[in-house]
């Protein structure tokens, strides 16, 4: 009979599903968000840092040297004559680290 008077009882009421929710909501914030906004930050830094002459590399994997950079738009030439024009957010941040 004891054993079933130490089940039936609940122990702090809710304050503790309320921590462990706060706690959950910091892991996720801390590990995924934080990080995600972070990188997105270095994204559009990177971008409004390109510069003419800078070699480049598209998310497709097309390596390049900047020939001009509009607003939204910058003109890669691939070979000599051939430009092709590409949106800013096409220019990868991590492949164009590493052909530096």
């Amino acid at each position: 009979m004891q054993t079933i008077f130490l089940q039936a009882t609940t122990d702090g009421g809710m304050l503790p599903q309320l921590l462990m929710f706060g706690a959950i909501i910091l892991v996720f914030y801390f590990f995924m968000i934080r990080p995600q906004q972070k990188k997105a930050r270095d994204q559009k830094k990177f971008r409004d840092e390109l510069t003419k002459g800078m070699n480049v590399v598209t998310i497709g994997g097309l390596h390049g040297k900047l020939v001009s950079i509009e607003d939204d738009t910058v003109t890669i030439e691939v070979d000599k004559g051939v430009r092709l024009t590409f949106d800013k957010s096409a220019i990868s941040v991590e492949a164009t680290a590493r052909v530096k």
